[in-house]
């Protein structure tokens, strides 16, 4: 058999006589340097898609390129399972049982069976458990699970980071990076928005502008905060308030707060950096193929996540020198509805720009589908390699050609759509068309056996399972936004938790901090406990009793939970007043405010109780002359 070990050569199977439906003893050997070109890869279910796929990743990690791999169904997290082993006891946890009951087989007979059958596959296309070894050794295999704790979790909500400097020099791009960052901030909220129309579009757009301009990261808890007061006063030429009442953008904030509030969404903020170079390579510079899983998500959710991904990669694209090596591979299994013919979702935009502009970089783009109707093919026609597998129905078929007829003429290339019908028409299983436009004809070919172990989509408790050790070593500890439950009690065990972020309250409420008057231990956390502020100025006149005094006084009332009836019924004298705080505080956690202070109703309920102030023990302290008791019990 001839040699398929060589740097830049991926061994994808052997060519395929469709006519006599024969396997040829030819060996398809891809260029890796053709992959910075792009690649699609469609079939129906069945095809072996999945199978060629996956050998495509594992070719490119055995010759030391890292990978990003976004899984919406499941099926790419069998990269984990390889054992050069290969013995049943291997293969047993990650086995079929179904399929075991089907066969009227126990599971331990099935999985021997399964790892006979492996170890023969790999044998009668050249491969033995030694390049399975190989390919372990090679890179890093992870499988991240964002908003979830069942592979390893990533901090994607940590921070809306300001993008490179390249990005924020260039008007274009940096546009474009803040319309994304937008647009799936408000998809994951499911508010419907118009880029032009939308006053919540352009708004979130000029607070992440005017943060990113001055090098400012903003996580959303402080995003949604400077929509309540923004840092500029107008949207254009228009008054903020005109554009933009108080009152709606706090509607917005709320909308926004309670995402940041539903159960479950502070997974989306704790983990490992959702960072590309992390995603990428081991600190050690080792590569990396991770392995994005997202089937547990609801369709908001991973357009969000996609969207904010193909972001993170762009910005990391144009911070590369430029090569015309292979680099790295961002591969996506399932494109259907990101990259839709007529509509515009979130994710379109960064993937046609990743087409179009990704090889220059190194960076290789290859995108997966079983649905290949509802595809924009023009911007397909970015792809110069072609993976087809059996289609389903003539509509797929007739959607097919009219894509690889896109990618002809850009190319200028003549394409005989009859001849290439026919060829369709005679896939088989695991037997693809491979049109590469770096070649002077198409090949077809069967696909090699996969070194992994193809099980099909995980369970959660399997990627648990297989991810746990690694969970252990990771530092999932040092979150962004932590829970509630993840801060320790500092008063009575009846007090809300402290959490990182100022509470959202109604814009009629304002809110002030007591600066620090000490300095405190450098391992100290400073924590904001929410208080009600009351303050008064008293003239008391006297003619006769030659009294002639005005005394300040302020309190504060601790806001717990048995003040929302009398919230001053336990106040104290405080020795400060309005002028000495500050808008801002310092670096701190805040501790969590109860909703029914939150009401604009309590806002005058505040006032209503400003009188029942004990006025003969407030003044009496501060007054220069005694007042007798009956001149106060007179009043």
């Amino acid at each position: 058999m001839q040699d398929f070990e060589k740097l830049g050569l991926f061994y994808l199977g052997k060519e395929y006589d469709v006519a006599q439906s024969q396997l040829l003893e030819n060996l398809v050997l891809y260029d890796s340097k053709d992959l910075v070109t792009h690649a699609v890869c469609i079939g129906m279910t069945g095809s072996g898609k999945t199978g060629l796929c996956i050998s495509l990743i594992e070719e490119a990690a055995i010759d030391g390129v890292p990978a990003i791999v976004v899984d919406p169904k499941g099926d790419l997290t069998n990269l984990m399972l390889t054992f050069p082993s290969l013995s049943a006891g291997d293969l047993l946890p990650w086995i079929q049982e179904e399929e075991a009951r089907k066969k009227g087989v126990s599971p331990q007979e099935y999985a021997e069976a399964q790892a006979a059958k492996w170890s023969q596959g790999l044998q009668q296309w050249g491969q033995d458990t030694s390049r399975i070894q190989r390919l372990k050794n090679a890179a890093d295999f992870c499988i991240y699970t964002p908003g979830s704790t069942a592979g390893i979790p990533l901090s994607v909500l940590s921070s809306f980071s300001a993008p490179t400097e390249e990005i924020l020099n260039d008007p274009e791009l940096f546009n474009e990076a803040v319309q994304i960052s937008v647009s799936s901030l408000l998809s994951i909220a499911g508010i419907d928005y118009d880029p032009i129309e939308s006053r919540e579009f352009i708004l979130l757009s000029a607070v992440l502008r005017d943060a990113w301009q001055n090098r400012t990261d903003l996580d959303l808890p402080n995003l949604i905060l400077n929509l309540q007061k923004p840092p500029f006063e107008k949207i254009g030429v228009i008054d903020l308030e005109s554009f933009y009442p108080a009152k709606e953008r706090f509607a917005l904030s709320l909308r926004l707060n309670n995402l940041l509030a539903s159960p479950g969404f502070d997974l989306w903020m704790k983990g490992e950096p959702f960072d590309v170079g992390h995603l990428l390579y081991q600190k050690d510079g080792k590569p990396r193929v991770s392995i994005l899983s997202i089937a547990h998500l609801n369709d908001a959710e991973r357009m969000f996540f996609v969207t904010l991904l193909l972001n993170r990669v762009i910005g990391w694209m144009r911070n590369q020198s430029g090569t015309t090596s292979l680099r790295a591979l961002f591969y996506m299994d399932e494109i259907f509805g990101y990259f839709p013919p007529t509509a515009n979702p979130p994710s379109k935009t960064p993937l046609l720009t990743l087409l179009k502009q990704a090889r220059a970089f190194g960076l290789g783009v290859v995108l997966s589908t079983q649905n290949p109707v509802d595809l924009d093919y023009k911007g397909l026609s970015n792809a110069g390699t072609w993976f087809i597998g059996r289609l389903q129905t003539q509509r797929d078929k007739d959607r097919v050609l009219e894509g690889l007829q896109s990618v002809a003429d850009a190319q200028s290339s003549q394409f005989d759509s009859a001849s290439m019908d026919r060829l369709l028409s005679s896939l088989g299983n695991r037997v693809f068309l491979l049109n590469n436009v770096h070649e002077d004809h198409p090949v077809v070919f069967q696909t090699r056996w996969a070194l992994s172990y193809l099980s099909g989509p995980l369970t959660r408790d399997q990627i648990h399972n297989l991810m746990k050790d690694r969970a252990a070593e990771a530092d999932i500890e040092k979150i962004s936004v932590p829970s509630p439950s993840d801060k320790p009690s500092t008063g009575p065990s009846s007090a809300p938790a402290a959490r990182i972020n100022r509470p959202v309250l109604p814009p009629d409420i304002e809110q002030f901090h007591v600066p620090v008057r000490s300095n405190p231990p450098p391992s100290s956390q400073i924590t904001y406990v929410p208080h009600l502020y009351g303050s008064a100025s008293i003239f008391l006149f006297d003619k006769k009793m030659d009294i002639s005094h005005t005394s300040r006084i302020s309190h504060i009332s601790l806001l717990e939970e048995a003040a929302v009836s009398t919230p001053w019924e336990h106040a104290e004298i405080f020795d400060m007043f309005q002028n000495d705080f500050t808008r801002d505080g310092e670096n701190g956690n805040y501790r969590d405010l109860l909703q029914d202070f939150c009401r604009p109703r309590f806002l005058c309920q505040r006032h209503e109780c400003l009188p029942g102030f004990p006025l003969p023990y407030l003044f009496k302290r501060n007054l220069e002359k005694p007042i007798p008791e009956d001149f106060l019990a007179s009043r």
